[in-house]
């Protein structure tokens, strides 16, 4: 994996703050940490919590360089039997699955269903995320379809004049179908409405047996990353989401 990207604040911060924004300790363990003459900063020994670091100051902790974590995004590779949620339940977090430090402090812009694979973003910028989950955004997401029953090619024209959903005032906004195989099709939506993809199958008949989540926005999920794995973004991938 990549490392983390980290940054130095561009003003003066709390030894102790610093200490817990680039750990796991608590402020109490940093303040015990610093009393232990376990913090230098710039070579030196320091156990005041209230020094100010700057963005020159190499702070070490027992030896090793800290740093703030800086905003971060990633893609996962979502298996099956994992929950888009911040906290275990009844499967594990796909926080779980991320080796970075503060993973409590990242959260998911869009959530798929445990069963479902594929695309997920992991992202501490909220506003950056607020932009792919916004109904207002009408941010496109792509997936692969496996469906227990043979599809139709009238089937295009219902789907892109919107499929009305049960307990839903209105249709839904027009989406692409791509029929693959007899079983099988791409869909892209606009939308997010809860279990939307499998609902507007079961809606005309069908039943989604499978479904992975290839693109959102211009996101592709990389190819080179197995079910599990993730990476950090790109630039012109951040970018992207506007």
């Amino acid at each position: 994996m990549a490392p983390d990207p980290y940054f130095k604040p561009s003003i003066k911060v709390r030894l102790d703050k610093f200490i817990c924004e680039s750990t796991e300790l608590t402020r109490s363990l940093a303040k015990k940490a610093l009393h232990r003459g376990e913090v230098s900063c710039d070579g030196v020994v320091v156990k005041d919590s209230g020094f100010k670091v700057t963005e020159t100051t190499r702070v070490c902790l027992d030896g090793e360089p800290i740093s703030l974590v800086g905003v971060r995004y990633l893609m996962l590779n979502k298996p099956v039997d994992t929950l888009c949620s911040t906290i275990d339940e009844i499967y594990p977090s796909v926080l779980s699955l991320l080796d970075v430090a503060k993973a409590d402090s990242l959260h998911i812009a869009g959530r798929l269903d445990a069963d479902t694979t594929g695309l997920v973003l992991i992202t501490s910028d909220g506003q950056w995320s607020h932009k792919i989950t916004s109904p207002k955004k009408e941010c496109t997401k792509r997936y692969l379809v496996q469906l227990a029953d043979p599809l139709d090619e009238s089937l295009k024209a219902s789907f892109a004049a919107g499929i009305a959903l049960k307990n839903e005032d209105g249709p839904t906004k027009p989406a692409l179908l791509e029929i693959l195989e007899p079983h099988q099709a791409r869909l892209t939506i606009t939308e997010g409405k809860y279990h939307q993809v499998k609902r507007m199958f079961a809606a005309v008949g069908n039943k989604v047996v499978a479904l992975h989540r290839e693109c959102i926005g211009q996101i592709e999920l990389d190819p080179g990353l197995e079910l599990g794995q993730w990476r950090y973004l790109t630039p012109e991938e951040i970018a992207s989401v506007g």
